[in-house]
């Protein structure tokens, strides 16, 4: 087909007039620099990056730095960024790195997909972009791109139809390992910017695509069809309750799980998630003692019942993650006296130093909401 030999040529001279330039990880070879900005703009948004990126690259920046760091440091610099399996592989691949590589990122694919983190699609990123290589990359935009150009019947999650899509990435390679920085990059915009999933720039008529002539989707009429989707069940939603037992200027965090949901961060001790009832009932303030169950081992629990006072029915957040909706109620409890506790994952901090933790994002919101309160600064 003839698309596929003058596709990178097109698309890259797309890019020369309506690309996105200027970014602070673009023309950049550094692989760590590189590596750090696709992590980053896996499931965030790219303003929100454009914000984050240099302040994490300031903060660790080689690959020595971060491995070199404690993961609640890095957990802290990341909060707010959501999917924090993210952080917690970013710093065990600076790790991997240094052990396994002398500090120095591989630049063949094949090495770089068996570092913690990095699939094959952000190997082949990394390759391309600092070390020129001829490395297909294949995420959600651009399976959108090829779905379209040439039709692919089936759903993505289907290994048929992934492979199949790989094999196109790989065809439409341009032939000059010079020109892979550039064509990668053009390929992530065009699906970022112009063809989009829900207003593609063909059906706006806002501007001409320069594929519109040979888009089999365009050309049948069936853009928005492409790529098909599966029926998503609807998200479940969960009940918890959070205890935010205070001290003077101190509240007690728990850290989390590392395998969990906003895995190794920092949170107040939390209940099991329980399916939301479909009629949301305010009942009875809760007694302490039940809530200490609810949320602390009974060894932590035993001399916070001594210490706590009055329970208070605090806030209701709602969050909303990905595949689920969790609502939080949060219980306010002030303590006679800052139990030190043995466990290591149980810590009373000042409302001063919470920006030196990772926090959740809604939990971080909370707890700003009192250190402003008293006028003392929570910044992350």
């Amino acid at each position: 087909m003839s698309l596929i030999k003058t596709f990178s040529k097109k698309l890259i001279a797309w890019h020369g007039v309506d690309g996105r330039q200027g970014l602070p990880w673009q023309n950049n070879r550094d692989p760590y620099a590189v590596w750090v900005s696709e992590i980053m703009l896996q499931q965030t948004q790219v303003a929100t990056v454009l914000e984050r990126y240099p302040r994490f690259m300031k903060r660790f920046p080689t690959v020595k730095r971060l491995a070199a760091a404690d993961i609640d440091e890095v957990l802290a610099e990341w909060a707010g960024l959501g999917y924090y399996s993210r952080a917690r592989n970013l710093h065990a691949c600076a790790k991997q790195v240094m052990e396994q590589f002398s500090g120095k990122f591989p630049s063949d694919p094949v090495l770089l997909e068996q570092l913690k983190g990095i699939g094959r699609s952000t190997a082949g990123a990394i390759a391309a972009f600092a070390f020129h290589e001829r490395a297909p990359i294949l995420d959600a935009n651009v399976k959108r791109i090829l779905a379209r150009l040439f039709c692919i019947d089936g759903a993505l999650q289907d290994k048929k139809v992934n492979d199949q899509l790989w094999s196109l990435a790989s065809s439409l390679l341009p032939t000059k390992s010079e020109d892979m920085p550039i064509y990668t990059q053009a390929l992530m915009d065009f699906g970022a910017t112009w063809c989009t999933s829900r207003k593609p720039v063909c059906l706006t008529g806002e501007r001409k695509c320069p594929f519109a002539k040979e888009c089999q989707a365009n050309l049948s009429d069936q853009v928005l069809l492409f790529p098909q989707k599966t029926i998503k069940a609807k998200s479940p939603e969960f009940d918890c309750d959070m205890l935010l037992l205070r001290h003077g200027n101190q509240v007690l965090l728990q850290k989390r799980p590392s395998k969990a949901i906003w895995g190794g961060l920092w949170c107040l001790p939390e209940s099991a998630w329980v399916a939301k009832a479909k009629v949301s009932k305010v009942g009875a303030t809760p007694k302490l003692e039940d809530l200490l169950a609810l949320t602390l081992s009974n060894e932590t629990a035993g001399p916070l019942l001594k210490l706590g006072k009055q329970v208070e029915r605090g806030e209701n957040i709602k969050h909303i993650f990905t595949h689920r909706r969790l609502w939080i109620q949060i219980w306010n409890v002030q303590t006679s006296k800052a139990y030190a506790f043995a466990s290591g994952d149980l810590k009373w901090v000042p409302l001063a130093k919470l920006g030196q933790y990772g926090l959740p994002q809604p939990i971080k919101l909370l707890l700003q909401g009192l250190s402003l309160a008293r006028g003392d600064d929570l910044k992350n």
